[in-house]
């Protein structure tokens, strides 16, 4: 078996390291420790390279990389890659921007309490100076106050509905969701920034681009009440430093609490020196719980990646990511899966692809259309396919593509997916759907209903529906040695389908075993 090469070049949580020491289709190189001058000795071999901060990927370290397929930037920020090398390489670039959400949440209602009881400086009063002097700390409550939440997504929505608990008002600005994703949750919308600026506090939770840069200054400052709280916890510039400072000395901001900057570390920045500043260094992902899901998500991402199947939270893939809505992403990543089960499942020559879909997700097709392709032909091509090069591989080999809405909903799901794979044997159809933000989960196979996350290794079983199969088919794997994790069936006027999620790989003559049961139609296996 084949063994692709992933290398950590920075220090990630051992849970992440102990994923990738225990795939068995994974070579593990621990280079964490070395010499960033040797590393580029290592890196030669490396299919996919996990990095944080520590380690630039800049010309030299591409240049040496030269099997490197994919990159997986373990957190948020990505400056210390170079986007347009990787891309000009071909290699894709990843970061892991939702592991630490709840850490970036609890830091935000952290500060703004902070800044309204004025805790750091009370506390220092009495731990260092050792004095009690409680008159001197009357603060404010959070009870009845308005906030303003400026973008809501992943981050700012999970702030909005913390402040509900204590009883804020909370109003939030942002023009790329529509106005049902914060008024379903209680939370006002608007459209109008002043009504942000006439909030007692503020929290901005945007992306930094052209858009956000100084999306607050002195003009906007001027239009806010005297004494406002201004809250950042997001990207270092969304405030404009020079004059949060300035307003800040004045006393027209109350108190700012600022977690990140322009320029770091921070050590001799002025806003330091303010009396009315509560101030943390770059903290937001910084909680054992969130470096524990940071490490985790690189490991998986870089395990996909490396097997082709998928690249989530890709930054440099023919789609921008950053333009379109965030309940894509995970569409996008599902199609793709589902294609590539399907290509396993039925593994002859494909003649078409076709994806359709319902709802929202339906204005998407295309992109959902490259997945798709991806995924299909991954099967048989590894990875000298891509997402640039995907639709000339299936117009060489004579495939079909096309993309269609489904005009009715009898499902009961607003947005749902599915993917048709004709073969010269038939037709195989995968359909799927998003749950919350990010469960993804296959509802049917050739129109058989379940529910099954499309992740690990299956057994796929069409059978006649008669006693004992299951019972025949634990036995035939027990012997095997072979552990089922799961077990899900789905029952039909014309027999029933089965997928077993099992712990161990599947050999040739186990299929061959389990195809000779007097029930059975046809056996494949497949692993995403």
């Amino acid at each position: 078996m084949s063994k692709h090469t992933i290398v950590v070049c920075d220090h990630i949580h051992e849970d992440g390291l102990n994923i990738l020491q225990n795939t068995e289709d994974v070579n593990y190189v621990y280079a964490a420790d070395i010499d960033k001058t040797e590393l580029l000795n290592v890196i030669k071999d490396a299919d996919v390279a996990i990095t944080r901060s520590s380690t630039d990927v800049d010309e030299k370290f591409l240049t040496a990389a030269v099997n490197l397929k994919a990159i997986i930037r373990a957190g948020v920020g990505y400056d210390n890659v170079d986007m347009e090398g990787c891309s000009k390489r071909g290699i894709i670039a990843m970061n892991v921007p939702t592991a630490n959400t709840i850490a970036a949440v609890e830091l935000t209602m952290a500060h703004m309490l902070s800044c309204m009881r004025k805790f750091p400086y009370a506390h220092n009063q009495l731990k260092q100076d050792r004095i009690w002097k409680r008159e001197d700390w009357y603060g404010n409550e959070l009870f009845g106050k308005k906030l303003g939440v400026i973008g809501f997504g992943n981050i700012g929505h999970r702030v909005a509905l913390r402040a509900k608990s204590f009883e804020m008002e909370v109003v939030t600005y942002d023009p790329y969701i529509p106005s049902t994703k914060a008024t379903d949750l209680g939370i006002n919308y608007t459209n109008n920034f002043q009504d942000i600026l006439d909030c007692d506090i503020i929290t901005i939770h945007t992306p930094k681009n052209q858009e956000t840069l100084d999306m607050i200054g002195e003009e906007e400052i001027a239009k806010m009440k005297d004494g406002v709280v201004l809250i950042n916890c997001a990207r270092g510039g969304l405030y404009n430093e020079d004059a949060l400072y300035n307003n800040l000395k004045s006393g027209k901001i109350a108190m700012g609490g600022i977690d990140v900057f322009i320029k770091e570390p921070a050590i001799d920045h002025p806003l330091l020196d303010l009396p009315n500043v509560t101030v943390t260094a770059h903290l937001g992902a910084n909680t054992k719980e969130s470096q524990k899901q940071i490490a985790i998500q690189a490991a998986e991402n870089a395990i996909e990646s490396a097997r082709g199947i998928a690249y989530p939270n890709a930054l440099n893939l023919p789609i921008d990511e950053s333009k379109i809505p965030s309940f894509v992403k995970p569409y996008i990543e599902l199609t793709q899966k589902m294609a590539f089960l399907s290509a396993q499942i039925d593994k002859s020559a494909i003649r078409s692809i076709s994806v359709c879909a319902r709802g929202e997700i339906a204005e998407y097709l295309d992109s959902l259309n490259t997945f798709a392709t991806v995924g299909a032909l991954t099967v048989s091509s590894g990875d000298e396919v891509n997402y640039v090069n995907a639709k000339f591989w299936a117009e060489e080999k004579g495939i079909t593509i096309d993309s269609n809405v489904m005009a009715n909903n009898t499902s009961g799901y607003s947005n749902k997916v599915t993917v048709k794979i004709t073969t010269e044997k038939g037709t195989t159809s995968i359909s799927g759907t998003v749950f919350d933000e990010n469960v993804q989960r296959i509802v049917e196979i050739n129109d058989f209903v379940f529910d099954i996350e499309p992740k690990g290794k299956m057994i796929i079983m069409r059978n006649n529906d008669i006693p004992g199969v299951i019972g025949e088919v634990g036995r035939l794997l027990g012997d095997n040695n072979i552990n089922i994790a799961d077990f899900r069936l789905s029952r039909g006027k014309d027999g029933a389908l089965a997928v077993i999620l099992v712990d161990e790989k599947v050999c040739a003559n186990t299929l061959k075993e389990l195809n000779s049961l007097e029930a059975a139609r046809s056996v494949s296996y497949a692993q995403i």
